[in-house]
């Protein structure tokens, strides 16, 4: 069964810029406004890189409406409305759905651990409250569960249910999703894997590199849909340093790090995580620094 696709290229897994322990609105649009003049596909709003974990709903809300406006026919939006909490999960992408996002990113239930039946039951739910495509998001180093192929299978069924971010580090299982094809289309969800993705029939990637290098991780991507694999290939090499860098520390610490150096964004981050300081802050600033075509 062929679906519906969100989008085909470079996602932008964006941050939330904080500022007197509010959401700093100025800074996101002009984030915003950045993605968008660099081509970035989409703009993925209130996931793990958002530190969606630590938005009350009210901000959540809000956050939701400015970004949908901000980005109104300019690129494609996904909103994260993934909890471990199904009816809360089911709230929060029927708020996506009422304003007219693209497509909602909801991870894998966390800290529950629920059962294989239980987690299929929780997207279908969460499926049921929708009118907009949804992709599954793995991210087993988080939640502490690994979204079993079976259950996967099982959710390719439903029509709403598009996609899969895979943020697992296997190759192997890469590999098995890919045999799902137009069913349920694999996008990567680390910066580290893109070219082995696109290479196994993926669109695409959800990226937190491209918060402060958008226009390298779209070339990554374009690169290869327009046939030049081997320009993708050595770009995916050169960036490897400064992505593995990017996770020294919990994302989204160092990509804020680098931003805030580079006066994108303020330097604040909700507790319990904290700025990368010492000799992992240096590691970030050379390696970014040492990006060919980086932004100046």
């Amino acid at each position: 069964m062929k679906k519906n696709i969100i989008f085909r290229g470079c996602a932008t897994a964006l941050i939330t810029p904080f500022r007197d322990e509010g959401i700093d609105y100025t800074a996101l649009a002009a984030l915003i406004d950045i993605q968008i003049s660099a081509g970035i596909d989409c703009i993925v709003i209130g996931g793990t890189t958002g530190e969606a974990s630590t938005l009350g709903d009210s901000e959540r809300y809000e956050l939701f409406a400015f970004a949908k406006e901000r980005t109104e026919g300019r690129c494609k939006l996904m909103l994260g409305t993934g909890s471990n909490d199904t009816k809360k999960a089911m709230r929060y992408t029927a708020a996506a759905s009422s304003i007219g996002a693209d497509g909602a990113l909801v991870v894998t239930p966390y800290y529950n651990k629920g059962t294989k039946d239980g987690i299929v039951s929780h997207y279908l739910k969460i499926a049921e409250a929708s009118d907009i495509p949804i992709m599954l998001y793995n991210v087993p180093s988080r939640t502490g569960v690994n979204l079993s192929l079976e259950a996967v299978a099982r959710l390719a069924e439903c029509e709403r249910i598009v996609g899969i971010k895979e943020a697992s580090d296997s190759q192997d299982r890469l590999t098995a999703l890919s045999a799902f094809g137009d069913s349920l289309y694999l996008y990567s969800g680390n910066d580290s894997q893109v070219y082995s993705t696109l290479a196994l029939g993926g669109l695409g990637v959800i990226s937190v590199a491209s918060n402060i290098i958008p226009e390298l991780m779209r070339e990554l991507t374009s690169e290869y849909f327009l046939g030049r694999h081997g320009a993708a290939l050595r770009l995916q090499k050169a960036l490897l340093p400064f992505i593995n860098a990017l996770f020294a520390e919990t994302n989204p610490a160092p990509i804020k790090y680098i931003m805030s150096k580079c006066g994108l964004c303020g330097d604040e981050i909700r507790l319990p995580l904290s700025m990368p300081k010492g000799d992992t802050a240096l590691l970030i600033e050379r390696e970014y620094y040492a990006l060919p075509g980086r932004r100046e």
